[in-house]
Order: structure tokens, then C-alpha cells, then sequence
């Protein structure tokens, strides 16, 4: 069965890469090119609508896709756990309806944000260090945070990170306790350091992304899962099965 895809945030680099390998795909059809400021209405006959536009626009794109039944690949920044609850909400009574939000489409770096969670029950001292190219609009990323969120979740009954000086701006932004800094800067893709501080050691885990090519297995993932999705699932790594400390 050939799925029908809308990609809106066309124009963008993820958009401009999603719509080749949808064109490259044989059970996936690109049936719309939408702009960040474009028609919506132009994913009328689409079963899925892939969202790569700016954290502003998003909610609305979720919102008009979710109303004309069509399921949704969120891979835009900006979806918090508030936004994710809301969200959660407003599509309890709509048992047919499917979100996906996916904060990385690298599996790479999916693995990497499931081993820090891992090893976040181990550590008391961590921190992040994200890197992006210049043209990221937003900070910190959304695969720092659900990094941080998800070392949050790991360390529920163990309580914060240490992360002293908290009240410096040069310490970072904090998330479910754990400072993240955020680079913007020429000659990056996108690159992220979960640095771990113990007695007489420290564990880096780390992933660079060399290439957008790296987001091509993730984005055909998420679309062929997308279709049948039901409510609103939360990582590339939910579609993985990486077990149940990556959440």
C-alpha cells in the first residue's frame, strides 16, 4: 500500500531531504510541497503530513492535519512536554488520530540519547553540550531536551543532577535539572556531548552528525509508521523498541 505524504516546511533543508527520499521511496507518494507560510489545505488527500517548519508554526500545522484526519511526523523543534500534554489532550476523544514527534531522525543519535539515560542512574554530576549550525533557530535543541528529560525520567527516585551555580547564565539552561549549552556556529551539523562526572572518572557519550544524509533511514521510519500511528508518540526510539529505560 503506497502512503501519501505532504511535506510542509518544504522549502527548508529537512523538507527539501524528505521530499527526495519520499520521491525515492516505492511505497511512499509526495502528494503536496508546502512552504513554512504556505496553504495548508494543499495536504487535502494526504494520509500523512510531514512537519518540518519553525517551532511558531508547528502547532497550527499539527492542528489543521489532526482536523482533516490526516496523521502527522512532527520533526520540528520547540515540543516541550507542556505542549506534548495539550496536545495529548486535545486528541483523547479522536481514537483514530496519530502523532509522531520526533526530535532527531538520526538513529545514531536516538542510540546515543538511550545510553545516556542509561548511565544517568550511575552519575550525580551531568550537563550537555549541544552544537548546531548557524541557521537553527531554536536553543537548546529538541534532541538536548528530550535527552535531559528522559535522564529526568531515569533519575526519578534518585532526585537532581548536581549542577552547582545554577543561578549563572553561563551555566546553561536548565532542563528536568540538567544544564544544557547550546553552540551556533559555522562548520557544524549537529553534534551533542552527555558528559558524566563520578569520583575519579568522567563518561562522555557523544554524536556528531557529518551529513543530512544521516536523518534519510529515521525520516522513512517514522513516515511508514505514521500511517497506522495512533495518539501521540514521543522519540524514534519508541519505533525502535530500545526497552524501558529510554523512557
Amino acid at each position: 500500500m503506497t502512503t501519501k505524504v505532504a511535506v510542509v516546511g518544504a522549502t527548508g533543508t529537512m523538507g527539501r531531504l524528505a521530499s527526495q527520499i519520499i520521491d525515492a521511496a516505492d511505497d511512499l507518494e509526495l502528494v503536496a510541497q508546502i512552504g513554512s507560510k504556505g496553504e495548508l489545505s494543499q495536504m487535502l488527500g494526504a494520509d500523512v503530513a510531514l512537519d518540518v517548519t519553525l517551532p511558531a508554526v508547528s502547532p497550527g500545522v499539527v492542528e489543521y492535519a489532526l482536523s482533516q484526519g490526516i496523521n502527522v511526523v512532527v520533526g520540528t523543534s520547540g515540543w516541550s512536554n507542556q505542549r506534548i500534554t495539550t496536545l495529548e489532550r486535545s486528541i483523547r476523544d479522536n481514537p483514530d488520530a496519530g502523532v509522531l514527534i520526533i526530535p532527531n531522525f538520526s538513529m545514531g543519535s536516538v542510540l546515543a540519547t538511550s545510553f545516556a539515560a542509561l548511565a544517568a542512574r550511575f552519575f550525580d554530576s551531568i550537563e550537555i553540550i549541544e552544537a548546531h549550525h548557524l541557521g537553527k533557530s531554536d536553543s537548546p535543541s529538541g534532541t538536548a531536551v528530550r535527552t535531559a528529560e528522559l535522564i529526568g525520567v531515569a533519575r526519578a527516585e534518585l532526585g537532581p543532577v548536581i549542577a552547582p551555580h545554577a543561578d549563572q547564565r553561563a551555566r546553561g539552561q536548565q532542563v528536568s535539572s540538567v544544564p544544557i549549552h547550546s553552540l551556533r556556529m559555522q562548520g557544524v551539523v549537529a553534534k551533542q556531548d552527555v558528559i558524566f562526572g563520578g569520583t575519579g572518572e568522567v563518561l562522555t557519550i557523544s554524536h556528531d552528525t557529518l551529513a543530512p544524509s544521516a536523518y534519510e533511514s529515521g525520516i522513512l521510519l517514522a513516515l511508514r509508521a505514521a500511517r497506522d500511528a495512533r495518539g501521540v508518540v514521543v522519540g524514534l526510539d519508541k519505533l525502535l523498541d530500545l526497552g524501558s529505560h529510554a523512557e
